[in-house]
This record gives structure tokens, sequence and C-alpha cells, in this order.
């Protein structure tokens, strides 16, 4: 009885044991973990950088959306035919100002933009500038817009709203400017009557109503120079919203010389349509929504927009004109 007793005790310590060992061996198994570190993705299981492609046009060879804000040159640079559509207008604007042509387009009031892309990724090289944007600003005469920047992450050939980012020039962390602007322009109504004001060189000072949302309103005025429609004839909406940063206004009114009065400052840099012979751009200068700054590889689009809400006597509006587009890289080989 004892013999039995203590062979069966044997046998079942030795069952144990090996159920256990089966067990830690299921259950290393079950419980293996991935790194991240097979189908090339990198530690912690994020995808990858794509190799990029930094060769290609230096200029821009694609339009992806144009849309001014009204102004006194919209509908004529580029020109507006009837039955143009937004498609027909982005391709307009492609001839203008793509692959290295010499014309420019205008943005209009504040908020009117252009998004543009490329065939490669404009690399960032760190401690150069990397791209060039040509206006038609001279001493005295700038019209600042902002520019942002957008790396196509996911390679889906589009800017998503998660790529993009606004390039922090010299003016983005100053008092005066408001981030998170937003203006609604509205279509005059077909009775609209028109009130001039001829001293100032008006045609009607009452045209295109808008309203922001600081509590102003204003009028984006007509004036007897240009007397087309300044809201853009291709978009079917009685009124059109923009959002971003405003910059403060730049111009001075030095009086009482009505043609010598109006001196339209330049910012120190980090603008589009600034200073003369156009402007220079680090991708380096790219911050996010909370200010921070953000490491890109690259960027395959770039929007601009213009950045000051403000009407200068008979200059007009400031309104940001853009010619061609260029990446400095590709350029200087």
């Amino acid at each position: 009885m004892k013999k039995k007793s203590l062979f069966l005790m044997f046998a079942l310590f030795g069952a144990v044991l090996l159920s256990g060992s089966l067990l830690t061996a299921c259950t290393d198994e079950d419980n293996k973990v991935d790194n991240g570190n097979e189908g090339g993705q990198e530690e912690g299981g994020t995808e990858p950088d794509p190799e990029l492609n930094f060769d290609g046009s230096p200029y821009v060879t694609k339009v992806i959306d144009y849309r001014p804000a009204p102004g006194q040159f919209v509908n004529t640079m580029p020109s507006y035919e009837e039955g143009d559509t937004q498609e027909t207008m982005n391709a307009k604007v492609l001839s203008t100002i793509g692959n290295g042509k010499n014309g420019f387009i205008t943005l209009g009031a504040y908020g009117g933009y252009v998004v543009v892309g490329f065939d490669h990724t404009i690399q960032n090289v760190e401690g150069e500038k990397d791209f060039r944007i040509v206006g038609n600003a001279f001493i005295g005469n700038s019209e600042p817009a902002i520019v942002m920047v957008a790396y196509d992450k996911n390679q889906n050939g589009k800017p998503d709203a998660d790529e993009w980012y606004e390039l922090a020039g010299s003016e983005y962390n100053k008092k005066p400017t408001i981030k998170g602007y937003e203006i609604t322009y509205f279509r005059n109504e077909k009775d609209h009557v028109s009130t001039p004001d001829l001293e100032n060189y008006l045609s009607d000072d009452t045209y295109c109503p808008w309203t922001d949302n600081q509590g102003r309103n204003g009028y984006v005025y007509k004036n007897i120079y240009h007397d087309q429609d300044y809201f853009p004839k291709w978009i079917t909406d009685n009124q059109i919203v923009f959002k971003g940063t405003l910059l403060a206004n730049n111009g001075v009114d030095n009086g009482p010389d009505v043609y010598a009065r109006w001196t339209l400052n330049a910012y120190d840099w980090g603008y589009a349509d600034n200073t003369k012979d156009g402007d220079v751009f680090d991708i380096g200068w790219a911050v996010d929504l909370k200010g921070q700054a953000v490491k890109l590889p690259g960027v395959d689009f770039i929007k601009i927009y213009t950045g000051v809400n403000q009407y200068c006597g008979w200059v007009g509006e400031v309104s940001t004109e853009v010619g061609k587009i260029e990446d400095l890289h590709i350029s200087a080989k």
C-alpha cells in the first residue's frame, strides 16, 4: 500500500512538471510581442517615411485649387470667361505661373489663396532656403501673403487637412498677429445700388460687404480703375469664408497727397509678395497649430494666401499677387 501510493505520488508529480512545461511553452508563444521591426517598420510600429524623390522640374507642375477673395484684379488675373469652372480656372493659373512661366495671378483681399504642387518633393535642407516665390512687390508696395506647406506623408497625391503647416515668418509671434482669424465675404444683391465716392476714386464704397470673427465689418470697395465684378464669377455661392492667421496692417497713410500718401511696408522675412525680386523660404520654419516647430523631410504642396485685411485709398485692398515658384535646390543644379 505504501509502495503503490509512493509510485502514484511520483507519477502525479511528473505529470504536473510536464504539463507546466507545456503550459509555459504555449504561453510564451501566445504572448510573443511584434516589436514593429518586421515588414520595413521602424521600432515602435510606426510607418517609416517612403523613399522620396527630390528630383524633377524646379517649377510648379499642378494647381490643386485657386480661390481668390474679392479684389480689384479678380476675374482678370487670370481672365474669367463665361462658362469657366473651378477646373478651367485652375488650368489657367497653371498656364500663367506653372512650369516656369513668368505671369502673375491675384489672390484678392485677405484669405484668398492658391494651392500648387510639384512633380517631386522639395527637400528640406538644413541651414538652406528651400524654395522661392516671386511676387510683384517693390519698395513701398508690399502685399504680404502667408505661406503654408504640406508633406504628402501618406503618398496619396493630395494635401490632406492634417498635413498642412504654416511657415512662421517674422510676425508670427508678435502681439498684433491674430491666429484663428475668420472672414466672410458676401456677393452684392442683384438690386444693389452703387454709392460712388469720386473724390476718393471709388465707383462704389458699399461694394462686396464682409464680416469677421473679431466683431468687425467693412467693404471691398470698387475703384474707378477696375469696373469688372470683384467677386470670383466661377464660384456659385453668394458668400466665401476664409480662415487663417491675420497679419497687422502694413499700409501707412502719409497724406495729404492722394497719389503719394500710401506706403505699403515690407515685413522682415517669411512672406510672399513682400520684397523685390521674390522671397525665399525655409521649410524649417514650419509650425503646427500650437506653434511648435515641425521637422519635415520636404514638402509636396504649397499654399499661399493674402495675410492682410486693409484698404489703402486709391491703391485699393492689400491683395497678394503670385508669380513663378521654384525649388531652389534643383535650380541650383
